[in-house]
């Protein structure tokens, strides 16, 4: 990923393998039509189509605005970002979260001095070894898949460098034992956004423990928590629905005509 900020606008890259793609441009709004411009101008100069890649609504709107580029924008499904209702996720009441209520009650009789603690600087290594235990484990599972690695890696990256970070994190641990971890930040004034959950996938009822203590624990005045997207995974899509989200956030492909 790289960024740079002009005019005001913070501009994002992403690149895999030979592709490169433009992200959602974050800045005033009176200023979009200008940064649409300035991508169209950067991707002619490296002689490459112009796609951006998980943008949102209003930036559809401003592309379809734009008047000197046509763009063919498709709904990006595997990208939209689900939002729930936080008391939803600290209470779990109702039929509907029955299944999550066991999960929880065996966790709790299998682990019960299990408790919730914020992430610091003192279990910062004991997260690395439970983010390295899940890696192992999807890895060995889907060897052929390199975005685990890369995804690893920057959970590394972002725990090493936790205490420069705006992020509020939040740990269950069994004495000494990291069994999940998790990371987030306030979005706006009324959400929260969920960036990473990991557990030990071994422990039936770590990621429902983890998921209900982060928000209550750190999140219980915010009425929203987006819990980002499922990437396609049809086991994460499945897990997410299963939280019963108000709302979905769409994103969007874009490539220029």
């Amino acid at each position: 990923m790289m960024w740079c900020v002009e005019d005001d606008v913070l501009f994002l890259k992403a690149q895999w393998e030979t592709d490169e793609f433009a992200m959602q441009p974050f800045g005033p709004a009176d200023k979009m039509q200008l940064a649409i411009k300035k991508w169209l101008a950067y991707f002619k100069e490296i002689n490459k189509p112009l796609i951006f890649y998980g943008i949102e609504e209003s930036m559809a709107e401003e592309l379809k605005k734009y008047p000197d580029a046509e763009f063919t924008i498709i709904e990006d499904e595997d990208n939209f970002d689900y939002v729930y209702n936080s008391e939803d996720l600290i209470k779990l009441g109702g039929r509907k979260f029955h299944s999550k209520k066991n999960h929880l009650n065996n966790f709790h009789k299998n682990y019960p001095t299990a408790e919730y603690v914020p992430i610091c600087e003192d279990i910062i290594t004991l997260c690395k070894l439970t983010v390295n235990g899940w890696y192992k484990t999807r890895s060995q599972d889907l060897p052929d898949d390199p975005f685990i690695a890369e995804e690893r890696n920057a959970i590394i990256e972002v725990l090493n460098n936790f205490s420069e970070l705006n992020l509020k994190g939040g740990a269950i641990m069994d004495g000494k034992r990291v069994l999940a971890f998790t990371f987030g930040e306030q979005l706006n004034d009324d959400t929260a956004v969920i960036h990473v959950e990991k557990a030990d996938p071994d422990i039936n009822g770590a990621y429902t423990f983890i998921n209900q203590a982060f928000v209550m624990h750190e999140w219980a005045d915010m009425k929203f928590i987006n819990r980002e997207e499922d990437m396609g995974i049809e086991g994460l899509r499945k897990s997410k629905k299963s939280y019963r989200p108000v709302k979905m956030i769409k994103k969007y492909l874009a490539e220029i005509k």
